[in-house]
């Protein structure tokens, strides 16, 4: 069965999209590829218990097991030593990548505290998306009980768009909420 989002894309965005932007073939309608989710933990390398969490927590939001992301080199500044892990990640695609971005948009963003819609200024030019979520709780999936640390993480959303206004045109049409551009600190 096909996810929610994935339907939706076919029957009502690709048609949207394409008269909205001018685009005379389907194909050319940018679509999403993959959305990464990355836990950097670096600063608990000593505590193996918040990691088991981190592990157990990704696996739960993304529905299939993470990778534990370990360091390549030694660096004395950070105390860190070649081997030790250092993130924990997951790429997701097809069908679990549509199915995670409709939990997020539907269940997760609206549990976050005085939202005001995701920064829009997340683009890097190549229209992929990165936001930050700083509470891992926000997802229905993370017992709240069984939380060590909040660690939070960064989710990446991929797709062909050749520029950020097309991405955003996408990922609107998704149904996420992006709201004003925020000052820079």
């Amino acid at each position: 069965m096909k996810p929610r989002l994935k339907k939706r894309y076919e029957a009502e965005i690709i048609p949207a999209l394409m008269t909205e932007m001018g685009y005379t073939n389907r194909w050319q309608v940018p679509r999403l590829v993959a959305i990464y989710l990355n836990n950097g933990l670096g600063r608990y390398q000593d505590d193996i218990k918040i990691f088991d969490a981190a592990v157990e927590e990704m696996a739960s939001v993304a529905g299939q097991k993470p990778v534990v992301s370990r360091a390549k080199r030694s660096v004395a500044n950070f105390k860190l030593r070649a081997g030790m892990p250092s993130s924990v990640r997951v790429t997701l695609r097809r069908d679990r990548m549509y199915e995670f971005l409709d939990r997020f948009i539907s269940f997760a963003l609206p549990r976050v505290r005085d939202f005001r819609g995701v920064n829009p200024d997340g683009f890097d030019g190549r229209g992929n998306y990165t936001l930050g979520v700083t509470e891992q709780i926000i997802f229905p999936e993370v017992d709240f009980d069984k939380v060590v640390k909040m660690t939070g993480m960064n989710i990446t959303i991929v797709t062909t768009a050749r520029s950020d206004e097309e991405a955003r045109k996408l990922l609107a049409a998704f149904g996420m909420p992006f709201g004003k551009a925020r000052a820079r600190r």
